[in-house]
């Protein structure tokens, strides 16, 4: 079954803050309960001292009918029970309730067994010790407060008394009160806490709902979104997500993800297709090489009987000139596709672009074309297929000559190390790195070309090119698990840039 990450983590908060409220509730509740009671012992507890004092009197002068009517005066207050006065013996001698007069208390029903032992009454007691609460019968709870009448020197030095000096204690005035309105109040207590935890318990599940809506649902509903575009198989989808935290790193991962695959994507297309061309192109070589040097070796041989007919000389100069060119793309074709694993050797890349600049330094010169060369020192030395880097770099230096035309230009070359990868985010490790940039100000490629320069067969130069150069080049640096990318601007020129993993780490690195 599945369930929202919401719902289990508003569930979660939810249970937690009915735990705590709960607890806290409980102790408030208990802490107020507690008040409340101690606040009516310390009343019974006056008031007892008030009967106290108000029979006192009364009782020294065994004014029996005073003592009765002070009683009852006090008892038939709101909240009070009864008015109760034991002998020594727990006989009641004065009572609100005049049922009771001449019978004994009963210990078990008002919980009195904590006021004695071994059935004699304890002398000295606090207020809390004298103090009991119990329930007789369906009723509401009740509190008794007793309070010992001592016996003083009025009592047994009196002629009506007949106390002896040595007895400490002559009775008991117990009050009782009624707990039902504290228990109703508890009651309304109870429920107003109820429904504020309630409350609060739903206001934080909404909180926390709209909070996980906006913070974690909606950002996860937008990378799902992207995953399931990405199971299409539309890899250029991007998660737009501006966020300084978690899920913005997971977007942003998501997104490096994406354009790593559509980048490895592309590379296997273009290892496939490179592949199938280099298949076809010694296929179509094969074929036609032996009757293409047929043609040219008939050719030729008839030019040179062709002295007298000005006319058939020129015809078969024009077919000698394009059955060379004819060889010539189809010797194009068998370099192609006999592209073989690249032979490495410990070589200084420095020393190899150096050797690439010389092989076409004339033509610069020829057409006022000025090299720049930014070369970094110390490199550390490789292993790699010097001459196939070579024909990389002459490549691309010759690709530069033609994009400047008749007007010259400046050609930038610059090598530097790239420690950890850094600066190299197509790299595809992430060691140390040797980065080679060739600028021109040449005329630039247009935008909907710049995809396609590594494709066989495509070229920019009309009739000047077969369109196999660059892609021999990208075969060649991918064989070195390196990586070529272009960025050009049409009329402003253009920049390669090779990214070569320094394999031999432990090489002694070149002065």
């Amino acid at each position: 079954m599945h369930v929202k990450i919401s719902y289990k983590l508003i569930a979660a908060v939810g249970g937690v803050a009915v735990a705590i409220i709960g607890i806290f509730a409980y102790l408030i509740l208990n802490a107020h309960q507690r008040q409340l009671i101690a606040e009516l012992e310390r009343n019974a507890h006056q008031l007892s001292e008030t009967v106290k004092s108000s029979t006192k009197y009364d009782m020294l002068l065994n004014q029996r009918e005073s003592v009765h009517r002070i009683i009852n005066t006090i008892g038939g207050q709101e909240g009070i029970e009864k008015v109760r006065v034991f002998n020594k013996d727990g006989a009641i001698i004065f009572s609100t309730d005049s049922a009771d007069v001449g019978h004994m208390v009963d210990k078990q029903t008002e919980s009195c067994y904590a006021c004695h032992a071994a059935d004699q009454p304890l002398e000295r007691l606090s207020i809390s010790e004298r103090t009991r609460i119990f329930r007789a019968g369906s009723q509401s709870r009740t509190l008794g407060i007793i309070n010992p009448i001592y016996n003083e020197p009025g009592c047994w030095q009196s002629d009506c008394h007949a106390h002896t000096s040595n007895q400490k204690v002559l009775g008991v005035l117990d009050i009782t009160m009624s707990l039902a309105e504290v228990d109703r109040g508890m009651q309304a207590s109870r429920m107003r806490l109820l429904m504020f935890a309630v409350i609060a318990v739903a206001a934080v599940s909404l909180i926390i709902y709209l909070l996980v809506k906006g913070l974690v649902l909606k950002p996860v509903g937008q990378i799902v979104k992207a995953t399931k575009h990405v199971a299409t198989g539309d890899l250029n989808y991007a998660i737009k997500l501006a966020k300084n935290d978690e899920i913005g790193d997971l977007a942003k991962s998501f997104n490096d993800m994406t354009r790593q695959l559509a980048e490895t994507q592309r590379q296997l297309y273009q290892s496939e297709k490179l592949a199938s061309v280099g298949r076809l192109a010694a296929g179509v070589a094969h074929e036609i090489n032996n009757p293409l040097t047929g043609v040219l070796t008939y050719s030729s041989y008839l030019l040179k009987r062709a002295n007298g007919n000005a006319e058939i000389k020129d015809d078969l100069e024009v077919i000698v000139r394009e059955t060379k060119r004819c060889r010539e793309i189809v010797k194009g074709l068998l370099d192609f596709a006999r592209q073989s694993p690249p032979e490495k050797h410990r070589v200084d890349l420095n020393e190899i672009i150096l050797q690439a600049t010389r092989i076409v330094e004339n033509q610069f010169a020829a057409r006022k074309i000025k090299l720049e060369k930014n070369l970094q020192p110390g490199l550390p030395a490789t292993m790699a297929d010097g001459n196939q880097l070579q024909q990389v770099l002459v490549n691309l230096l010759v690709n530069a000559n033609d994009a400047m035309g008749d007007k010259g230009g400046t050609i930038a070359i610059t090598s530097e190390l790239l420690a950890n990868g850094a600066n190299a985010p197509d790299a595809k490790t992430t060691g140390p790195h040797i980065r080679i940039t060739m600028s021109d100000t040449g005329c630039g490629i247009s935008p909907e070309n710049l995809q396609k320069i590594f494709e066989p067969f495509f070229s920019t130069k009309g009739k000047k090119g077969y369109g196999l150069g660059l892609a021999v080049v990208w075969g060649i640096i991918e064989k070195h698990n390196g990586r070529i990318t272009v960025e050009s601007e049409v009329g402003k020129g253009t920049t390669f840039t090779i990214l070569l993993p320094v394999e031999n780490q432990g090489v002694k690195r070149n002065a």
